[in-house]
C-alpha cells in the first residue's frame, strides 16, 4: 500500500485507506475571508490535472479570474467538506462551494444564470490555496 501524504493545513483523521471523497462533518474547515485574501495576493495554485484543465478551458488559465470568483463566495455558498486526492499520493481536506451568478453568454446572446463549483484547501504552510476543482455545475 502506498503511503499518502496530507498536504492541507487541516489534517485531523485522514482516511486510513488513503482514498479521497470521504466527507468531513466539521466544515467549513477554512475561514473563507482568509482563503479569499490568500487567493487575491497570488496564493492560488491548481492542485489536480483535471482542475488545471478546467481553469484553462473556462478562463484561459487565468488564476486571477479564479481568485475573483473566490472573492465573490459567501458563507451561504458552502456545500460540504471532504478529503480529496490529487492522484499523486497526496490528500487534502477541502471545502466545497457553489457560486450562482448571472453572466453574459455570448452564444445565447443574453445574460444567463451559471453555477460554478469550487473546491479548495489551504496548504500545510498556510500560505497557499490548493484549488482542487473549478467547473460549471
Amino acid at each position: 500500500m502506498v503511503k499518502m501524504v496530507v498536504v492541507s493545513e487541516y489534517s485531523l483523521n485522514p482516511p486510513e485507506d488513503g482514498q479521497g471523497r470521504v466527507k468531513i462533518a466539521s466544515g467549513p474547515l477554512y475561514e473563507l475571508v482568509r482563503v479569499q485574501r490568500l487567493a487575491a495576493v497570488g496564493g492560488l495554485n491548481t492542485w489536480t490535472d483535471r482542475c488545471d484543465n478546467a481553469v484553462y478551458d473556462l478562463f484561459a488559465g487565468d488564476l486571477e479570474a479564479v481568485a475573483g470568483l473566490l472573492g465573490h463566495l459567501r458563507p451561504t455558498d458552502y456545500r460540504d467538506s471532504e478529503w480529496c486526492t490529487n492522484g499523486r499520493n497526496a490528500l487534502a481536506a477541502c471545502d466545497a462551494y457553489a457560486l450562482r451568478r448571472l453572466e453574459w453568454v455570448a452564444s445565447a446572446g443574453k445574460e444567463m444564470g451559471v453555477e460554478y463549483f469550487l473546491k479548495f484547501a489551504v496548504g500545510r504552510t498556510g500560505q497557499l490555496v490548493l484549488l482542487v476543482s473549478c467547473h460549471l455545475s
